[in-house]
């Protein structure tokens, strides 16, 4: 078959990414290229499924502000298909005296990413939250939550699918070449032809 675009590997990045590209240019015609018999069979579907609130990226990074971002994101889009998580919150616990002006450092960070609902609470509301947690002072951060990826990917898969690209299962691209005409850049701004090959 002949596609525009080709994606390799159907993990939660690869679907991400197809799905966005298929929607922006929807008159392109995608593919998918996954060499397992299904999407998301390895790390997307084996990690700890945290979305995490964006507490410990500096200050004005490109890394704080996807992570601040991509979790309303995740939260808004999880709720829109249906798919349940649950935003438990996380407390970070300070034991020792040393460790709390390390803990107020994080908890200033967090503000300054736009963390919502961060607070400082005390030993005796780490108690009220977490019975079998001891610690002098915590930084509570109630955005933080879990949700299984594997099938936020696989709910990537269908939007891909549904909005007309194809996913090819057992399909491991064992090589890569440059074909040898190009043809004129066309408005899309794809210029030179890739040829894939896999194992078949």
């Amino acid at each position: 078959s002949s596609f525009d675009v080709a994606v390799v590997g159907a993990g939660i990045v690869g679907l991400a990414a197809a799905r966005e590209l298929i929607l922006r240019h929807p008159s392109l015609a995608f593919a998918v290229l996954e060499k397992e018999q299904e999407p998301a069979h390895h790390q997307s579907g084996h990690n700890s499924g945290v979305i995490h609130s964006g507490i410990y990226y500096t200050p004005g990074s490109l890394k704080a502000k996807l992570c601040v971002q991509g979790a309303a994101l995740c939260y808004k889009y999880c709720d829109q298909k249906g798919i349940p998580y649950n935003q438990c919150g996380k407390l970070i616990v300070a034991v020792e005296h040393d460790e709390i002006p390390r803990l107020k450092a994080l908890y200033e960070r967090g503000l300054q990413n736009n963390v919502p609902g961060l607070k400082l609470i005390g030993a005796k509301e780490i108690q009220e939250k977490e019975p079998f947690c001891r610690g002098l002072m915590a930084l509570d951060s109630p955005y933080t939550g879990i949700v299984d990826y594997k099938q936020v990917a696989q709910s990537y898969a269908r939007d891909f699918q549904e909005a007309g690209g194809t996913i090819l299962t057992d399909f491991e691209v064992t090589n890569m070449e440059m074909a040898k005409e190009s043809s004129p850049e066309s408005e899309d701004g794809l210029k030179y032809p890739v040829i894939v090959r896999n194992k078949k």
